[in-house]
């Protein structure tokens, strides 16, 4: 039976937390399921939240987990997911690593949420299938494990596994659960509590920036924008951009300087470094790579542009700001 038939029994679900993981991920997973709980006035879900080692994890915002075990094969539960983050191999070491191969595979049911993706595929679990994971990773993961069909989307199930893009999608597959499992009324209650839409699907791909309401009252400045995230690393200008949508480049221009009181191409740059900083601070990439990365032609531009923007160089930003 898969996971998304029809049932009326409890869930049993073990949840993996590693450490420097978002405290939201995790209250995404544990509080779609203790809604569903509340609401139906059953225990649709049971849920263990444990760490490899039994100890409390720390998560990215510096909150610590205690959790209600460690994780081992004597589990009894139908889904496993982990839950990852920045920095997650510092925190599994190889054994660890070769222990959760051994251990999760007693599991029917397999997820992986954010960075939790990484950990699935590198025991293994992965290979040949259909995955996604945070939109900051996707270009390494994909690199990483070509023999994964990696897809920018929310979220992605591919038989007994799921993986999610972070703490939204994850509640997007929680209430695709809800409802494929209990039912669709319950899981627009659930999604009710939360004041969440769940109007997004799996398939949808993950944005860079959320536009929220600028979606729909300016749905050319909105399309312009995910024109540029799709070209970080190779920057169109106002006149492609604008050809694309059907408009004229003074059309666009007008149209950025009402809705975000800038220009087009100083948007465009502004989004690329500020991509960039992600970069210096969550990956291990040199500084060429990461200009390469952000569409400058070469480090001393990026420089340049970067301590223009920020004030500070990008050498000197990595080293006081990188994750230890």
């Amino acid at each position: 039976m898969s996971l998304y038939s029809p049932s009326d029994q409890t869930l049993k679900v073990v949840i993996l937390l590693i450490p420097q993981s978002s405290l939201m991920s995790l209250a995404s997973t544990l509080d779609t399921m203790r809604a569903a709980n509340r609401i139906s006035r059953r225990e649709l879900f049971e849920w263990q939240v444990t760490t490899l080692d039994g100890e409390p994890a720390t998560l990215s915002c510096g909150q610590r987990i205690y959790p209600d075990a460690k994780f081992s094969e004597h589990m009894s539960a139908q889904l496993m997911i982990c839950i990852a983050g920045f920095s997650h191999q510092k925190f599994i070491t190889t054994d660890q690593l070769l222990a959760f191969k051994r251990q999760a595979k007693q599991f029917a049911f397999i997820g992986g949420v954010d960075s939790g993706s990484w950990v699935l595929a590198k025991a293994g679990f992965l290979n040949h299938r259909q995955a996604t994971i945070h939109w900051e990773d996707l270009e390494d993961f994909r690199d990483a494990y070509p023999n994964i069909e990696v897809k920018p989307d929310r979220y992605v199930i591919d038989g007994k596994y799921f993986t999610t893009g972070g703490a939204a999608p994850t509640i997007d597959l929680f209430l695709h659960l809800i409802h494929t499992r209990y039912g669709k009324t319950l899981a627009l209650e659930v999604a009710s509590v939360f004041i969440y839409d769940g109007k997004s699907q799996g398939q949808v791909p993950q944005s860079l920036v959320t536009l929220g309401a600028l979606e729909v009252e300016q749905p050319k400045v909105a399309g312009a924008v995910r024109l540029m995230e799709q070209h970080l690393d190779s920057p169109i200008g106002s006149e492609q951009i604008a050809r694309e949508l059907g408009i004229s480049k003074r059309t666009l221009e007008s149209l950025f300087r009402k809705q975000l009181s800038t220009s087009p191409q100083q948007y465009f740059k502004r989004l690329r470094l500020q991509a960039a900083k992600r970069l210096l601070i969550e990956s291990e990439h040199n500084m060429q790579e990461v200009a390469i990365r952000c569409g400058f032609n070469s480090l001393a531009a990026f420089s340049r542009e970067y301590k223009r923007f920020f004030s500070q160089s990008p050498l000197k930003y990595r080293q006081q700001h990188k994750l230890k």
